[in-house]
């Protein structure tokens, strides 16, 4: 029997591991932005066309290559960084295992452009599909461009697989935004398609996050600091009251290269326990310095993920960091030596704890000055301070809104439907009010209904749009004055994604420059609505989705929309509101759960009434 094991080609070889390495174009855009960082760049420019399939180019001021370091840098496993095995356990750089260009050459056309400072011509080198079609001197600048031309043009099946130029594109905003925030000492520029969306000084990190995100979070920022002899812990997070209902903004960087670690966010959110609601997200850009021989990189082939020989050290000092970040700045309650803890907690404070993990930084540097007793009891007045507020603010709590989605099951399907109707459930003779101008109370043949007035107006809502996306049709109200919005590059292209499906519900806007466009009208049917805030607002209740449902974008547009545009707890509605609601309502597929399972309404017949009472019919 003959031998059956032979070595794989290098072709077949390379795309075998571009497999791993470039998944996608972000994939190529990330692996050549870390290459010029590499190389010591001051500044760094990203071109794309077509979301990166037909061109991304990368061009930066770095040491450049000689002719043979050009040629040997598309050979596998050739790299500068490594020289031993000790030299693994010393990272400090990003790319390292040499795989980067070589798969990308195996699955691209390239053409490289290097010079070094000292010499006089630079070289030129084109591959494609891992093999060599010309080398030669050319004049051009200092350091390396490096074109990638059709990706994916010899695996045509892998080019299939990929996402609309929307959703590509966003992914290469995220990396960009990624290498750009880890390196704001470095100049950055990006162009998609001839037009440019980053430009990008080479500043501070508080002015990159501003320059990056936009300059509404400039009021937002709270810096963090802290060093042990372990570990080093710098950057921002944002404060509570800014704080999204969908995972945006969250960056964590160990020795300057960006991490996905679930067990470091909860140790961010755990800091801001009971400042914000269980379904924010607080936004966060922390940097973690520490020894290389202490973390293991190369866990996964992205480099995304990696291990801390001692987790909990790490998870204890990012909570603490955080905490004393939000005492520091009078956000998170802590101790103050000087107030008599006899007159201590007034109403205005009720509901705030301390948490002991502020001891060790709230009594830094603090000295004690006991009080006489005249002057603690100066202003005793000030202990009745809020009472005349108290009835405003349990109305307050009591009406404030639950926006934590749940998974629902079969709710929305057409299948199985409820065969609730007004003819059977309401009658003639009915009186109909408002409970706490929450919930709406009326009359039914066989006793009473009790109904959401929140939920209900959703479920209205969500059949309705989803019927519009549907047939591809909504009616708008226009603009006497249309309103311009500016949104942030991931907003944008997510809106340039969803383009037909969100002028199907009635929306009428236009693109007016660079990642802002032009609102002309809204659907017709919401009343009282800011058109800025609302198309904001759906965005964002879509992003939410994303991050806690698993929903097709239409059945998610309708969800969003309804959500954000449904009347809220604490509303008032006339008799004629209330019975058209409630009408609406009975009219609907499935009348009795809201979109996300919450019941609109609970039917309450005579004999559970009854029941209450312990009497029988």
């Amino acid at each position: 029997m003959s031998d059956i094991i032979r070595l794989l080609p290098d072709s077949i070889a390379n795309q075998i591991a571009a497999g791993e390495v470039v998944q996608r174009p972000a994939s190529a855009v990330k692996e050549l932005l870390e290459n010029s960082i590499d190389a010591g760049s001051t500044k760094i420019q990203l071109v794309v066309k077509d979301a990166g399939k037909q061109l991304i180019q990368v061009v930066d001021n770095g040491l450049g290559m000689s002719a043979t370091d050009a040629r040997m840098s598309f050979e596998r496993h050739a790299t500068s960084k490594i020289r031993n095995t000790e030299d693994l356990f010393n990272i400090k750089t990003f790319g390292f295992r040499g795989e980067a260009m070589a798969s990308i050459a195996a699955i691209a056309q390239v053409e490289m452009r290097t010079k070094k400072g000292g010499d006089e011509l630079g070289t030129l080198l084109k591959v494609e599909g891992s093999e060599v079609k010309a080398q030669e001197s050319v004049a051009c600048e200092k350091g390396t461009s490096i074109a990638v031309k059709n990706l994916f043009y010899n695996v045509p099946a892998r080019r299939n697989f990929l996402k609309s130029n929307p959703v590509e594109l966003r992914h290469i905003l995220d990396e960009f935004q990624r290498v750009a925030l880890a390196h704001p000492e470095i100049e950055f520029s990006f162009y998609q398609n001839d037009l440019e969306t980053y430009s990008l000084k080479a500043d501070n990190l508080a002015q990159r996050i501003v320059d990056l995100f936009g300059k509404s979070y400039r009021e937002q920022l709270i810096a963090c600091n802290e060093e042990t002899d372990f570990v080093k812990i710098e950057g921002f997070i944002g404060k509570p009251e800014h704080a999204k209902k969908s995972r945006g903004e969250q960056f964590f960087f160990v020795n300057n290269r960006f991490i996905k670690s679930s067990y470091l966010n909860h140790a961010v959110m755990f800091a801001f326990d009971k400042l914000i609601g269980d379904d924010a997200f607080p936004f966060y850009v922390l940097f973690i310095e520490i020894d290389p021989k202490n973390i293991d990189i190369n866990v996964h082939p992205t480099k995304t993920e990696i291990k801390f020989d001692d987790e909990k050290t790490v998870y204890a000092m990012v909570r603490a960091t955080v905490k004393k970040a939000l005492a520091t700045h009078n956000i998170a309650p802590s101790i103050d030596y000087e107030l008599d803890i006899n007159f201590n907690i007034l109403p205005s404070q009720r509901g705030m704890e301390f948490d002991e993990s502020h001891k060790d930084f709230s009594s830094k540097n603090i000295s004690y000055t006991p009080k006489t007793q005249s002057e603690t009891n100066k202003h005793w007045e000030t202990l009745y301070n809020g009472f005349e507020n108290q009835e405003n603010l349990e109305k307050y709590k009591q009406y404030e809104e639950m926006t934590l989605l749940t998974l629902g099951s079969k709710i929305n399907s057409s299948e199985d439907n409820s065969t609730l109707n007004r003819d059977m459930l309401y009658s003639d003779n009915t009186t109909t009010f408002q409970l706490h101008n929450k919930y709406i109370v009326t009359q039914i043949k066989s006793g009473m209904a009790l109904i959401d007035q929140q939920a209900a107006h959703e479920r209205i809502y969500y059949e309705k749009y989803l019927n519009m996306l549907q047939n591809k049709f909504g009616a708008s109200q226009q603009f006497l004055f249309p309103q311009s919005i500016e949104l942030s590059p991931n907003d944008f292209a997510l809106l340039m994604e969803m383009e037909e499906e969100i002028k199907a519900l009635g929306f009428v806007y236009s693109v007016f420059g660079k990642n802002t466009i032009v609102v002309n009208g809204i659907p017709a049917d919401i009343p009282n609505a800011n058109e800025k805030n609302l198309f904001e607002s759906l965005i964002e209740q879509y992003k939410q989705n994303q991050t806690e449902l698993r929903l097709e974008k239409k059945e998610n547009l309708a969800r969003s929309l309804a959500k954000r545009s449904a009347i809220r707890p604490g509303t008032k509605l006339s008799l004629t509101e209330m019975n058209s609601l409630i009408d609406q309502l009975f009219a609907c597929k499935m009348p009795t759960y809201a979109p996300n399972g919450n019941l609109t309404l609970v039917l309450m017949t005579m004999d559970k009434i009854a029941l209450m009472f312990h009497k029988t019919e």
